[in-house]
């Protein structure tokens, strides 16, 4: 991998992984592309990547993210600290407090199946352009289903910690290659009820600690690679790609779902799942 490929492939994780058309099945199709060979090292590559969009995340949702931080710890010192009579376990639990631990439960089922299909996980990598069809398709339906099911009227202030659950459990989708993080997550919280904005920001806040446990656990096999040195520069240059694209990818997305449809991000991954297909068939003919 030289630069220009770390580029191309940080542009595509930082365009592609908010807007819900499957990062990791672009990143399989443009690494099949540019003639990346599906390794270890390139499976580490896509991950660590990943972070990238971490960040554009943090800058993008800061303030919020401290807040629900502090309201979260807050809550956690009330529960161990001596309380005050008057006090009560209810009125400490303020909307930043619940949206912290609905977060926290949401992401239990996700870093659950990645720790246990994390050898599964990496085995579908050997195949890219099947597994970004088989995901493509998948966000299709599920983003047509979202849209065509879902009555859209709830805020996010109305969740329960079903809702999260719930959307917790679409997250787990997002484990395997080629399914769409936001694709999915948007669609968990659109079945329940929530409007466009309220599912792509719970969504987005939701991913934080998933992708941050990801990119940490990978960041072990990537410290033990033996041309880590080489490497680096790489996963820099696609870090920082990843982070800039990712922010500005945000910002389109939510003043985009305020006023339309998910309809042409279904569409979208159908055509785009149709020609991985194709590659993939014509591939194994050759």
């Amino acid at each position: 991998m030289n630069l220009f490929h770390a580029l191309l492939l940080g542009f595509i994780q930082g365009l592609t992984e908010f807007i819900p058309v499957s990062s990791t099945a672009h990143l399989l199709i443009g690494q099949t592309l540019l003639g990346l060979p599906a390794d270890n090292a390139m499976f580490s590559f896509l991950v660590i990547v990943q972070l990238g969009t971490l960040v554009s995340l943090f800058v993008f949702y800061g303030k919020d993210l401290l807040k629900i931080v502090q309201a979260v710890l807050a809550f956690l010192l009330f529960l161990v600290r001596p309380r005050v009579p008057s006090t009560s376990l209810r009125a400490s639990l303020t909307a930043d407090t619940l949206l912290g631990l609905y977060i926290l439960l949401a992401t239990i089922p996700a870093l659950l199946a990645g720790y246990l299909l994390k050898d599964a996980v990496e085995a579908l990598f050997r195949q890219p352009m099947l597994q970004a069809a088989t995901r493509l398709f998948a966000a299709a339906i599920l983003l047509t289903l979202a849209e065509t099911l879902s009555r859209k009227n709830r805020k996010l202030e109305a969740m329960t910690w079903l809702d999260a659950l719930i959307i917790g459990v679409f997250q787990v989708l997002a484990v395997f290659p080629g399914a769409s993080r936001s694709g999915t997550t948007i669609s968990g919280g659109m079945f329940r009820g929530f409007d466009r904005p309220s599912a792509a920001r719970f969504a987005f806040l939701m991913s934080v600690p998933v992708m941050l446990a990801a990119g940490a656990f990978e960041m072990l096999d990537v410290l033990q690679m033996p041309n880590l040195t080489d490497f680096l520069l790489p996963l820099a240059v696609g870090f920082v790609s990843a982070a800039v694209v990712g922010w500005l990818a945000i910002r389109w997305l939510i003043g985009y779902l305020s006023q339309r449809s998910l309809y042409v991000f279904a569409v979208y991954c159908t055509v785009v799942g149709i020609i991985s297909l194709l590659a993939h068939w014509l591939g194994r003919m050759g």
